[in-house]
């Protein structure tokens, strides 16, 4: 796991206190592991495996008691030394929106005298995280290092909200896992003047009562397509990096090649490479960086290097069937002479919940631990630079909620094809015929509610969530759901009574609070970015392979915000996503595309879920045996092993509830059992975080 981390004192001398002394003297608190980028009296340090050019200070020249000014530039950013300079004279003047301008995805910090500003990204992929420390503001892009710090114990009432409502921040607030150690929100920056901390936005911020002028689709279209390809260019141009061959090969193996063999060993191939499941996404970010024109010294301008080829991955899993169409859609797009495809093909060992019981410490709980293994699998054998698609969804596609924001805006007629789309998908029945005036009345209902109203009518349901919990069998039962401010998560419905109460408490307070309130739909949809981007960053830290780095291009700001201006009633037309992305291939040049192309999947994924949860049955009903979910207070262990077993069995049951759940529970073992500490020094902190390592009881929280 890659950190920084740093802080802002009061005095102008931190050294006594914890930080690095003037010539590296009286070092007293430091973190284990760590690279000094700037000293006293604000010192920042960089911690983990960074390479060398992912790390960028740059430090501009000022008259003669001028107060210091330069940026640190931390992750894949493609921007000049002279863009860094022009940037860092900007935020001089507090014009902090440059600082996340470039392409790329990575962590600015600039130092203009002794204020400090951490700017965060748009998506919430790289969060900053700050805690009050020693008279200052300590702050990260990590919350254990804080919470360690700090000495924090667990904040279990943001682990329910966390369970209870996911994709709602007003429950989940500036919060983290650790009680004291707070997160600042994406799209914001975390400004320090000598200790004080204050929380700022940097995107403007679009008006209730006047809806923004709507750009042209073409143009919007032209914009995510000029955006993605700046992405996978900052990604291509940056210097290439060989592996580390630790373990060495032990030589010929019968039936393995040298990439089997080393794929076993768990070590990426040098050089780039993507993803290639056969989705739109994936298969978009493949094509572009394996023929993407106008980089310097390549073949007839095209290619990711002289000579060199893409290495597409593909996952093959034998354990179920239905997604043959999908590996034809890839070996059809394989066929690009400028790819070399690998099929990585792996059985019950790489289903969902195998291997439970290893695995890393993630900086926070995620679904994505429950299926860490199957991804590591398909990582291994890519490369040192790897593209995956993660964040597509979320970036380009309409959110249900958005058809509100269309009745708002008086655009009734764009409602037409996703409402029949919708009515489609329900099938031949009588309850299809009053599908579209069904979804009309609660877009509707939903687009003359107001944010007060719709949160606390949210905070009202929650304690009633396992029986109110709808069925979401069909998408237009899931569409309903999603036509709301704020809703239960799936997990919600296994909660105890007490959790629920205090979920519902914070949403009531959330209710009254004065906030910037967005259009409904706008709103709900960043909250599921937001979401998934935090499930990305725990994906990259529980399936990490050493020397391996993954890159998600749509999670990119510029991505972002190119994809925010996209039109609504582009968005909800269905099939949207893979008919944007088909566009922006051809403005890229890149037209022949298999037949079914951009084709959803997920029918095949829960059935791998399903099948995944029936073999790891004993090791789940193990983990729920005597959990610490049900001794914080957040569930009873009788109810999830039931639910378990029903489940495994085919019973309809939110089976991304019950990865939540079992995620949760496998993080919280993992954390209680961790030994050591991320800092080291004379006065460094003698307890990690869950000091004791003990999950504290419900009954011993503040309320």
């Amino acid at each position: 796991m890659r950190w920084l981390v740093g802080w802002s004192s009061i005095a102008a001398s931190f050294g006594t206190v914890g930080a690095v002394g003037n010539g590296g003297e009286g070092r007293t608190v430091h973190p284990v592991g760590s690279q000094l980028l700037w000293g006293d009296p604000d010192p920042l340090w960089a911690v983990g495996d960074w390479r060398p050019d992912e790390i960028r200070v740059i430090g501009v020249a000022t008259p003669e008691g001028a107060p210091t000014a330069r940026l640190a530039v931390l992750g894949c950013c493609g921007a000049t030394d002279e863009q860094l300079r022009v940037g860092l004279l900007a935020a001089r003047g507090g014009a902090m929106r440059h600082l996340t301008a470039w392409p790329g995805s990575y962590t600015a910090v600039v130092q203009i005298g002794r204020r400090i500003t951490v700017a965060g990204d748009l998506a919430g992929a790289r969060p900053v995280f700050h805690t009050p420390w020693a008279n200052g503001t300590a702050y990260a892009t990590a919350a254990l290092p804080l919470a360690d710090l700090i000495e924090a114990q667990l904040d279990i009432g943001h682990l329910a909200a966390l369970l209870a409502c996911p994709e709602t921040p007003e429950a989940l607030g500036d919060g983290t896992p650790y009680a004291g150690v707070k997160r600042v929100p994406p799209g914001h920056a975390l400004i320090l003047r000598e200790g004080s901390r204050e929380i700022t936005g940097y995107e403007a911020v679009a008006s209730l009562a006047v809806a923004a002028p709507q750009v042209d689709p073409v143009h919007a279209v032209e914009g995510v397509r000029d955006a993605l390809v700046e992405a996978v260019r900052a990604r291509l141009t940056a210097p290439r990096h060989a592996p580390e061959t630790v373990p060495q090969d032990p030589g010929p193996v019968p039936g393995m090649g040298p990439a089997d063999r080393r794929a076993a060993r768990g070590g990426p191939v040098a050089g780039i490479g993507a993803d290639l499941s056969g989705g739109s996404a994936s298969a978009t970010l493949a094509l572009l960086a394996s023929g993407l024109p106008g980089l310097p010294g390549t073949l007839l301008g095209h290619g990711t290097g002289a000579g060199e080829r893409l290495l597409a991955v593909t996952f093959n899993d034998l354990t179920t069937r239905g997604h043959e169409d999908e590996l034809e859609r890839a070996r059809a797009i394989a066929a690009n002479p400028r790819l070399h495809h690998v099929v990585v093909a792996a059985g019950e060992e790489a289903l969902p919940y195998a291997s439970l019981g290893t695995g890393a410490l993630t900086d926070e709980p995620g679904p994505s631990l429950v299926v860490a293994e199957r991804h590591r699998r398909r990582l291994a054998a890519g490369s040192a630079d790897h593209l995956v698609g993660h964040g597509a969804r979320q970036v380009l596609d309409a959110h249900p909620a958005r058809l509100a924001d269309l009745l708002m805006d008086r655009q009734r007629r764009h409602l037409l094809r996703p409402v029949a789309a919708l009515t489609k998908a329900e099938g031949p029945s009588a309850h299809s015929l009053f599908v579209p005036l069904t979804l009309y009345r609660a877009a509707r209902r939903l687009a003359r509610t107001s944010y007060r109203t719709g949160l606390e009518t949210a905070a009202g349901l929650l304690p009633d969530a396992n029986r109110y919990a709808p069925d979401l069998a069909t998408p237009a039962d899931a569409s309903l759901a999603a036509l709301a401010w704020s809703r239960p998560g799936p997990a919600a419905r296994w909660l105890t009574g007490e959790a629920l109460a205090e979920v519902s408490v914070r949403l009531q307070a959330a209710a009254i609070r004065p906030t910037s309130v967005q259009r409904p739909g706008e709103a709900r949809a960043r909250a599921a970015l937001a979401r998934s981007a935090a499930d990305h960053r725990i994906l990259e830290q529980a399936a990490e392979i050493r020397s391996q780095r993954l890159h998600a291009p749509f999670l990119d700001n510029q991505v972002v915000r190119a994809a925010r201006a996209l039109p609504e009633s582009l968005r909800v037309q269905p099939g949207a996503r893979a008919a944007i992305l088909r566009r922006v291939l051809g403005g890229a040049g890149i037209h022949d595309l298999p037949p079914g192309w951009g084709t959803p999947s997920q029918a095949t994924s829960t059935a791998v879920t399903r099948t995944g949860l029936r073999t790891a049955l004993p090791e789940l009903m193990a983990l729920f045996d005597a959990p610490l979910l049900a001794d914080a207070g957040l569930v009873e262990a009788r109810v999830v092993r039931k639910a378990l077993r029903a489940a495994s069995e085919g019973e309809p049951l939110p089976l991304d509830g019950l990865a939540e759940l079992a995620s949760t529970e496998l993080w919280l073992r993992r954390l209680v059992t961790r030994r050591g500490t991320c800092w080291t020094g004379t006065a460094a902190p003698r307890q990690r975080a869950v000091a004791g390592g003990v999950v504290p009881s419900r009954r011993t929280l503040q309320p």
